[in-house]
């Protein structure tokens, strides 16, 4: 573990407040880890997995001797060091060839890991298309209802979705929208939402066979005119291409979680917006207006007052609810009116 170091100068203590807790963090960095044993299949993955990580991405050169499941001291000791909250561990053996495990890091602890094993892999290479150009951020879609229902899915989209997601934007440009990352499921039936749960030594409590595949492609978009202000859009295949199958998972310790998910306080102006926590009957518009709903009881209109008014007052007869004929209303109306002039 590191010992806490105290700022010398004003150039030491910018950097220490860079690591720093933010509310809106800055884009995660990520470490790219060899094992003692690694076969051209992994190291071609992590290349090319970090070509579309970079420049958020750190590679390193020496193989490790490390089991992330068994320890992981070393990736805590090397979050703190670098900085870095996400880890892509490469590692082939016998037992479980050409995996890789996904990890994620909460104030330099182990949060949560997936390890999956890549079954089948197509370089870029192989397509003779238009490559993205690197530090754009990348578009996700995931389509199958598993990844909103199943909780090994649920945690792998999680994990992808910060793996690959970069610095927080106010506003999209057209322009800067490259490539897409496309994350699908092969067809299953019978997978129960409630199944999947890690056990306490990282093993999970299902049968991985019956876990469907998981296919990563990634594709690159041209925008083209279509003679309205919405541009035609084509994909076209730009790599890589990953077949993934599901293994071991490790799911957050609940305390860990908790702090992981808390929220800073909101501004007042942000409260008034509606962001944060969502307040009982206020909702936000699509122009951004706070509009509220206020419920109150069942108002009876009988016994509503409204004898302030003169133009409301009842006329002589008329709270008895008795039928006086026209031309007797019309006298006595006529003398009150006499009576209001000569006062």
């Amino acid at each position: 573990m590191l010992r806490t170091i105290k700022p010398k100068n004003a150039r030491a203590k910018r950097a220490l407040d860079a690591r720093e807790p933010k509310e809106v963090e800055d884009a995660r960095t990520a470490i790219f880890v060899r094992g003692t044993h690694t076969g051209e299949v992994v190291n071609n993955v992590m290349k090319e997995l970090m070509a579309l990580k970079r420049p958020d991405a750190i590679s390193f050169s020496k193989k490790n001797a490390i089991r992330p499941f068994e320890d992981s001291s070393s990736l805590d000791f090397w979050a703190q060091k670098n900085d870095a909250s996400m880890f892509l561990v490469g590692q082939s053996t016998k037992k479980r060839p050409a995996g890789l495990v996904l990890a994620r890091m909460f104030d330099s602890k182990v949060l949560d890991m997936c390890e999956f094993g890549v079954d089948k892999f197509v370089s870029m290479s192989e397509f003779k298309t238009p490559k993205s150009t690197p530090g754009h951020k990348p578009m996700m879609h995931f389509a199958s209802e598993l990844f909103d229902t199943h909780p090994r899915y649920i945690q792998l989209k999680s994990l992808l979705m910060d793996f690959f997601n970069a610095e927080v934007i106010d506003s999209i440009c057209l322009g800067g929208l490259e490539h897409i990352i496309s994350v699908s499921v092969a067809p299953s039936s019978g997978l129960n939402g409630a199944t999947g749960l890690s056990l306490g030594d990282g093993q999970s409590s299902e049968d991985l066979s019956k876990l469907p595949k998981v296919y990563v492609r990634t594709y690159t978009v041209r925008m083209l005119a279509s003679g309205t202000r919405v541009p035609r859009v084509e994909l076209s295949p730009m790599g890589p291409f990953l077949d993934l199958s599901l293994r071991r998972s490790q799911a957050a310790d609940p305390d860990l979680w908790r702090a992981a998910m808390k929220r800073p306080k909101m501004k007042k102006q942000d409260v008034e917006k509606g962001l944060g926590k969502k307040r009982k009957n206020l909702e936000v518009d699509e122009l951004g207006d706070l509009r509220g709903r206020v419920h109150i009881a069942k108002q009876d209109l009988d016994k509503l007052q409204t004898r302030k008014m003169k133009g409301l007052k009842a006329g002589p007869g008329e709270g008895d609810g008795e039928s006086t004929e026209e031309g007797d209303g019309e006298d006595e109306g006529s003398k009150r009116r006499k009576r209001r002039k000569s006062s």
